[in-house]
C-alpha cells in the first residue's frame, strides 16, 4: 500500500498557474492583507506534512478499530484525539473562518486544497473538522453577535466541534415533514425535543463540547419546509462568562455500524427538552442551513476527489511493481520473468481514467471554490451576481459528478490490483467502502441531478447554463484546434439537450426527472473538458516559453488528449439516453415491477 503524498505540484499548477490565485486575491480588498502566494504556499506545505505524517498513518487502523459507543459516550480510534488536537492547534479548523473572531479568514480556493489532502489521507478523520467548519459558516452568517462571540472562537480553535442535525427516521430529503419540536422558553432560549439520525460527529471524544445545529418546528409553524427553524443546541451549556456549565439534555442513543468511514461517528441523537438558541429568523431555518450546504456539498465532492487521488497513487505504484505477462509488442523488461502490468492496455485505460478525471476534478473544485470566494469577497456587483449564479448551478454537479467519478476511480484502482484489491491489507477495498457514502449523504446524487435539471435549469429557462457555456466557448476560442472542436461540440450538445428537456417538460413534467441523472453527467463531462482546456492552454504557454519542466507540462497535454478521445465522447450516449424521453421509465405498470 502506497504512502499518501500530497500532490503539491499538481495543486500549485491549478492554483497558481491555471487560476492565478494570487492575482485574484490581490484584486479583492478583503483578501489583500490576508493571503498572497507565499502565504498560500507555506500553508499547503504545512498541510501536506501534517496529513502525510500524522493523519494518513491512522487511516487503516481507524478503519479496523472504528468508533465505540458505551452508554451514550463515543470514543474514536486510537490516535485520533491526539491528531485532532494537533490539527486544531495548527489553526486548520479555523482556516477560512471569521478573522475577527480568531480564525484565519483564508479563501475557499486555498482551503479546498487542504480539504483534498485531508480527505485523501483519511476520509473519516476529515469529516470531523468539515462538520465544524460548516456549522461555523451558518452561525457566522445568521446568528446574533452574542451567539457568534460565545461560540465561534472555541469552534474555530477546535476546542469545540460542530454538527448538523437534519435527518430524522422518517424524514430524509423531505425535511418539510420533520417532527422535532422547539418551544419558546420566554427567556431567549427554546426547548428542543426530537430524534435525529445519521448525524456525523454527533458525539465523540475529540473536543470538550459539541455545538449542534438542529432543524425543528415551533408548534404554530406553517406546514412543510416554510415552517422550519434552525437552533444552536450545545452538548454542554455555556455560562455567561464563557465557561462550561451543566450538561444539556442531549444524548447519543447509538452509533451506526456502516459499510465504510468506520472511524467517523455516525450517531442517533436525542434532544429531550434541550436548551437551544434561534439562529436566524423563525421559519427561515432552511435558508440558514443552505448557507453551509453550498460549501458542504463542494466538500463532499472533494471527498470523492481525494479518494480518487489516493486510489491512483496506490494503483500506479502497484502497476509499476507488479509483473505479469508480456507487452503485446514484445518484452519490455526481458531480464525479468514478466513485464510490469503497466504495459497492458486495460491497466493503462484504468490508470488514465483515474488520472484524467482526478486532475480535471481538482481544477473543477478550485473553480467552484473560486466562485464561492467571488460571492464572499468581491466588491464588483456584476462579478458577484455571476458568481452566485455559477455557485447555484455548479454545486450539484460538484457534489454528484465528483463523487461518481471518485467511486469509479476507487473501483478502477481496486481492479488494477486484481485479487489483491479485494484484500484488506492493500487498502483499496477500504477506499471503495469509504468513497461510496459520498454519493449518498448531503443529498443523494439523484437528488442533486434533479436539483440541477429542475430548479437550476428548467425553472429559469436555462439562463445559468447559457451563462456558463458562454464562458466555456470564450475559452475554447483560444484553445488549440485539437481541443477546440470537441469542446465546442460538447457545448452545443449540452445547450441542445437543455432546450430539448425544457420544451418537453412544458407538457410532461416527468421529463425533468427522467433526464436528470444523464443530464448531470453530460454537464459534468463537459465541465471537465472545460477544465482541461484551461489546463492545456496554460501548459502550452509554459512549453512555448521553454519551461524547464517540459515533462510535467507534456504530461498535461497527453492526459488531456486521452480525456478528449476516450471519456468526453460519453456525452453522445448520454444525449441519446436523455432524448429517449420519459416514456420508457413510466411504461411499466407499478404492479409489474
Amino acid at each position: 500500500m502506497a504512502e499518501y503524498k500530497a500532490p503539491l505540484r499538481d495543486i500549485r499548477f491549478v492554483m497558481n498557474e491555471v487560476f492565478e490565485a494570487d492575482k485574484l486575491w490581490a484584486s479583492m480588498p478583503a483578501l489583500q492583507e490576508t493571503v498572497d502566494a507565499e502565504t498560500a504556499d507555506a500553508i499547503l506545505e504545512e498541510a501536506a506534512k501534517l496529513v502525510g505524517g500524522m493523519i494518513a498513518p491512522l487511516n487503516r487502523e481507524g478503519d479496523e478499530e472504528g468508533c465505540q459507543w458505551n452508554e451514550g459516550a463515543v470514543s474514536t480510534p486510537t490516535g485520533f484525539k491526539e491528531a485532532y488536537q494537533t490539527y486544531a492547534e495548527g489553526g486548520w479548523v479555523g482556516l477560512t473562518g471569521n478573522a475577527e473572531l480568531g480564525a484565519m479568514g483564508m479563501p475557499k480556493m486555498l482551503s479546498s486544497q487542504v480539504e483534498e489532502m485531508t480527505m485523501a489521507a483519511n476520509f473519516s478523520f476529515g469529516l470531523y473538522p468539515m462538520l465544524t467548519v460548516g456549522a461555523c459558516l451558518s452561525i457566522n452568517a445568521h446568528a446574533t453577535e452574542e451567539l457568534k462571540e460565545a461560540y465561534l472562537p472555541n469552534m474555530y480553535a477546535g476546542t469545540w466541534a460542530g454538527s448538523m442535525c437534519l435527518t430524522e427516521p422518517h424524514s430524509g430529503t423531505d425535511l418539510g415533514i420533520i417532527r422535532t419540536r422547539a418551544e419558546d422558553n420566554g427567556d431567549g432560549s427554546y426547548s428542543v425535543t426530537g430524534t435525529k439520525i445519521f448525524i456525523t460527529g454527533g458525539e465523540h471524544d475529540l473536543t470538550e463540547n459539541i455545538i449542534h445545529l438542529v432543524l425543528a418546528k415551533l408548534p404554530d409553524a406553517p406546514a412543510g419546509p416554510r415552517g422550519i427553524s434552525l437552533f444552536l443546541v450545545p452538548k454542554i451549556n455555556v455560562n455567561d462568562d464563557g465557561s462550561l456549565g451543566e450538561s444539556n439534555s442531549v444524548s447519543c442513543g447509538s452509533i451506526e455500524h456502516k459499510m465504510g468511514i468506520k472511524a467517523s461517528a455516525t450517531c442517533v441523537m436525542n434532544f429531550d427538552g434541550a436548551k437551544g438558541y434561534l439562529v436566524g429568523e423563525l421559519n427561515k431555518g432552511l435558508a440558514c442551513m443552505f448557507t453551509m450546504m453550498n460549501y458542504e456539498r463542494l466538500g463532499v465532492g472533494i471527498q470523492g476527489l481525494g479518494a480518487g487521488e489516493a486510489s491512483y497513487q496506490n494503483a500506479i505504484e502497484y502497476a509499476r511493481d507488479r509483473i505479469q505477462g508480456r507487452a503485446a509488442t514484445g518484452p519490455q523488461q526481458p531480464e525479468k520473468a514478466a513485464d510490469p502490468i503497466l504495459v497492458h492496455a486495460d491497466v493503462r485505460r484504468m490508470l488514465l481514467n483515474m488520472k484524467s478525471t482526478t486532475e480535471a476534478g481538482r481544477a473543477f473544485s478550485a473553480y467552484v471554490a473560486k466562485q464561492l470566494d467571488l460571492v464572499k469577497f468581491s466588491d464588483d456587483g456584476d462579478v458577484k451576481k455571476k458568481a452566485e449564479a455559477m455557485v447555484a448551478l455548479l454545486t450539484p454537479v460538484a457534489k454528484a459528478f465528483m463523487t461518481d467519478m471518485g467511486l469509479n476511480n476507487t473501483i478502477d484502482g481496486q481492479q488494477v490490483f486484481g485479487g489483491h484489491g479485494y484484500i484488506r491489507e492493500w487498502g483499496q477495498e477500504q477506499l471503495v467502502r469509504d468513497a461510496r457514502i459520498a454519493q449518498i449523504y448531503e443529498g443523494t446524487n439523484g437528488i442533486q441531478a434533479l436539483d440541477l435539471m429542475g430548479r437550476k435549469t428548467v425553472a429559469n429557462g436555462g439562463e445559468w447554463t447559457r451563462l456558463f457555456l458562454q464562458e466555456v466557448r470564450e475559452t475554447a476560442a483560444g484553445t488549440a484546434d485539437e481541443f477546440r472542436a470537441p469542446l465546442l461540440d460538447a457545448c452545443d450538445r449540452l445547450q441542445e439537450v437543455t432546450d430539448w428537456v425544457f420544451d418537453r417538460a412544458a407538457t410532461n413534467p416527468n421529463e425533468i426527472g427522467a433526464a436528470s441523472v444523464e443530464y448531470l453527467h453530460l454537464f459534468g463531462y463537459t465541465a471537465y473538458a472545460y477544465m482541461w482546456a484551461l489546463m492545456v492552454n496554460r501548459a502550452q504557454q509554459q512549453l512555448d516559453a521553454g519551461s524547464d519542466e517540459q515533462s510535467f507540462y507534456e504530461a498535461k497535454l497527453v492526459t488531456a488528449r486521452y480525456y478528449f478521445a476516450r471519456l468526453l465522447p460519453r456525452i453522445y450516449s448520454l444525449e441519446a439516453t436523455i432524448k429517449s424521453g420519459a416514456d420508457p421509465l413510466y411504461a411499466l405498470a407499478d404492479e409489474l415491477f
